[in-house]
């Protein structure tokens, strides 16, 4: 492929190429030559590129554009029925980082049934919150500890950590109230984090499955837990 802007047309046909290299080749070359009338094209490609590279390169061109135009088409893609779409929309404008991007942040994306859309929303809203709405954010956020598998519980972990105080804070009401035993181990990890970024997800997983389980064990004469060394 020519290194020189492509056409829109040209740029259509290599972005639906069979082969990932071209299509990522295509999108390097879109983004290293801006040009208005590929921004729908970039956006539209997202929502079904199916290799995780060139959907990465194709966020990487649509930043490469001006905000103006490309938050506006990404609040609108984060609203499609196709999860792939709000999932990248979302990931996108974590990665453009303008204020307006906010405006995608909703109890219902925050809370999406789709993982990769929800881990998306985390870390864009943990990017795009404005200052002094870190509490109400922190809330939202720990309202889905205990979700998913690992990779999930370690987004969620994740964005909720980058609140610092108000992340802290909103951990702390969550283990004072009755979580259910996979909100509590998840609400400690990230407890732990909190107080060592440093610590790996799950070694802190591992700390916390120790505590939430000499919680649960049969207590022997004396009052300590079965298995506890006096």
């Amino acid at each position: 492929m020519s290194t020189q802007s492509p056409s829109i047309d040209h740029l259509d046909l290599l972005l639906r190429n069979t082969s990932a290299p071209t299509r990522m080749q295509a999108a390097l070359t879109a983004g290293t030559h801006p040009d208005p009338g590929f921004v729908e094209l970039l956006i539209g490609r997202c929502a079904i590129e199916p290799d995780f590279s060139v959907r990465d390169t194709l966020t990487w061109a649509i930043t490469r554009h001006d905000r103006a135009q490309t938050v506006p088409r990404l609040l609108v893609e984060a609203r499609s029925a196709n999860p792939q779409a709000r999932s990248q929309a979302l990931h996108t404008l974590s990665k453009v980082g303008a204020a307006d991007g906010w405006q995608a942040i909703t109890p219902e994306v925050l809370g999406d049934p789709d993982d990769e859309v929800a881990r998306s929303a985390w870390r864009a809203a943990a990017v795009l919150v404005p200052a002094g709405l870190e509490p109400e954010l922190a809330d939202a956020l720990t309202g889905q500890l205990g979700r998913g598998d690992m990779e999930v519980q370690r987004s969620l972990s994740r964005a909720i950590v980058a609140l610092g105080d108000a992340g802290s804070a909103a951990v702390d009401r969550i283990l004072a109230g009755k979580p259910s035993e996979a909100a509590r181990m998840h609400a400690l990890a990230t407890q732990r984090l909190l107080a060592d970024p440093d610590e790996g997800f799950e070694a802190a997983v591992f700390a916390a499955k120790r505590v939430v389980s000499l919680r649960n064990a049969p207590t022997v004469a004396g009052g300590s837990a079965a298995g506890t060394v006096e």
